[in-house]
Parts: structure tokens; C-alpha cells; sequence
């Protein structure tokens, strides 16, 4: 198997921050989503990307990838140390989602091996439940607030007289329930693996993943959005057009207002089960780059005339 170079694969430097780290993955799954990238590869790279971000940021996985990046380099063939055991633990992710070597390195599902067994003992064998399959889900936003089916596209393991068979590709319409939250799963009863004999198929399990938004911040189902405004609008108040997920809003900042200072947009967050979460504006004054020689002057002039200590209650203390 490859050895895979997460931080190539996400263009980051290898001692980036978890906040790099989920910029870039925000900018490349939103590039690379199957959805709407005209890329050829799209879906391709949208799992490389999952996978890397997967495994990135998360701090005991990203450790433990640190440990065996000095036993390979990308592209190369690589095998993990013979002792190697991850404490990691199995990820989120179907067997069919991840690289050979994301497999290898945090662990897999037994799938393959539980129906070689299944065949081996076909002698004794009468009946047996198809094995459930988890695939990720990853969602902009933006769809949370559809009510319109999609359709998803996962493989499934394919058994004959002689033992596995290639997978298959089997493609389903799906309707995303009001209110769906991060990592939470959807159960479709009977679109697992298939049984053996006279059993059932097994359960089709949709984790959600949330891909991370460019303005809007989660918590919960409130939604929140850093708004920049110039000193002299947080001065004198001033009225803006406020992006939201659902489309345009006026929102009047008032005068004398503090950066920092949150204002709360009543049901234009998340959209629940029980209605909507709400939206919070977080005020940032934000100062020009450069100002003119004129308007240095007329800084000087403010200080001046207008008397204020920001600091005032450092000389009590």
C-alpha cells in the first residue's frame, strides 16, 4: 500500500495548527465536493480530503501518524511497523471510505472476514443477518435546510459460491431529516450488505458530517458570523446587508458599539425539529491597513477632542 501524505494532500506544513488545518479543509471540501466541483476526480479527492482531515485533527490519530511518518514517504510503499496496534480506534468512516492505508494504520471493519467465515462453515450454516454498513454523509449547510431527496452512492459487498466477489455500487435517494446535527446517524433499514442464506440484509447507517462553512460557526443550532465594521461605523452606527443561510438581511448596528458585542438574529440559525436556532452577529472593528496623511490628521484630531482612556481601570489597580 501507498504511504499517504496527509499534510500534502490538505497543502499545509507539517507543524500546522488545528485552525489551519481546518481552513484547508473547509476550502478543499467545499473545491472537491461531488456535488458541485466540475472536477473530473472530484469524488476522489473529496475522500482523500475527508480522510486527511479524518486523521489531522484528530489529536491521538495525528500522533500516532507522526510516530510512522519517519517509516515512509508519500507515493512509496509502505507497511507499518510489525508490533504496530493503534490506539486510536476505528473510525467513523465504512470500510469503502478510506485508503488501504488509513485501514491498516487505525483499523477496519471485519466484514471480509466474517463472510470468508460465513462460507468456510457454509456446512453448518442456515441463515445469517447481512452485516450493517456506515458511509459519511457530508452536508454543506446550505442542505440541512432541503427538503428535497438526494441521492447517495455507496458499495456493497458481493458474495458468490467461491467466496467475495468484487463490490458493487448501489445508489439510493435519501431524504435528510429536519434538524440533522454533526455526526449523527441515520439508520435505513435493509440497504446494508446483503445476508447469507435466508437472513435479512443488514442496516445502512448515514453519519452526518457538517462540512465546516467560510462565514458561519456552529454551536448547537445557533449559527454565529463574525461581522467587520470601521471604527467610525461602530462610532456613529451604521446599516448593513448581513449574509445568512437562507439569504440577505438588514441588521442596524448602533451607535457606540463595542467589538466583541454579540447581536442575536431571532430563527435565522440551524434549522431544528421544533423551528430554528438563532444567529449571532459578533462585532469586530477592524482598523484601514494604511490611512491616507489626511485622515492621520483627523485621527489626531479625534484623540485629542475626544478624550477617552481605554485603560482608565489599569491605574486603580
Amino acid at each position: 500500500m501507498e504511504f499517504q501524505d496527509y499534510y500534502k494532500v490538505l497543502g499545509v506544513a507539517k507543524d500546522a495548527d488545528l485552525k489551519t488545518i481546518k481552513t484547508a479543509y473547509r476550502k478543499l471540501a467545499r473545491k472537491y465536493h461531488p456535488d458541485v466541483s466540475d472536477e473530473h476526480d472530484a469524488e476522489k479527492r473529496f475522500k482523500e480530503v475527508a480522510e486527511a482531515y479524518e486523521v489531522l485533527s484528530d489529536e491521538t490519530k495525528r500522533a500516532e501518524y507522526e510516530q510512522l511518518r519517519k517509516y515512509g514517504h508519500g507515493g512509496q510503499s509502505f507497511e507499518p511497523p510489525p508490533d504496530w496496534q493503534s490506539k486510536a480506534g476505528r473510525s467513523h468512516g465504512s470500510q469503502s471510505d478510506f485508503s488501504d492505508f488509513f485501514e491498516n494504520i487505525f483499523g477496519k471493519g471485519g466484514y471480509e472476514r466474517g463472510a470468508a467465515d460465513a462460507f468456510r462453515s457454509s456446512e453448518d450454516f442456515t441463515s445469517q443477518r447481512g452485516r450493517d454498513i456506515e458511509v459519511e454523509l457530508p452536508l454543506f449547510l446550505e442542505d440541512t435546510f432541503s427538503d428535497e431527496s438526494r441521492p447517495i452512492e455507496y458499495s456493497l459487498p458481493h458474495y458468490g459460491p467461491q467466496g467475495r466477489l468484487p463490490d458493487i455500487r448501489k445508489t439510493l435517494k435519501v431524504k435528510i431529516p429536519v434538524g440533522v446535527v454533526d455526526g449523527e446517524r441515520i439508520r435505513l433499514k435493509g440497504q446494508g450488505g446483503p445476508g447469507f442464506g435466508n437472513g435479512p440484509a443488514g442496516d445502512l447507517f448515514l453519519r452526518i458530517r457538517l462540512i465546516p462553512h467560510p462565514l458561519f460557526d456552529i454551536a448547537g443550532t445557533d449559527l454565529s458570523i463574525v461581522v467587520p465594521i470601521a471604527p467610525w461605523e461602530a462610532a456613529l452606527g451604521v446599516k448593513l446587508t448581513l449574509p445568512t443561510l437562507t439569504g440577505k438581511i438588514n441588521l442596524s448596528v448602533a451607535a457606540n458599539s463595542q467589538s466583541g458585542q454579540r447581536l442575536r438574529i431571532k430563527g435565522k440559525g440551524l434549522r431544528t425539529r421544533k423551528g430554528h436556532g438563532d444567529l449571532f452577529a459578533v462585532l469586530k472593528v477592524v482598523m484601514p491597513e494604511r490611512s491616507p496623511a489626511q485622515a492621520e490628521v483627523l485621527w489626531q484630531e479625534l484623540a485629542e477632542k475626544a478624550q477617552f482612556n481605554p485603560r482608565k481601570e489599569w491605574e486603580s489597580s
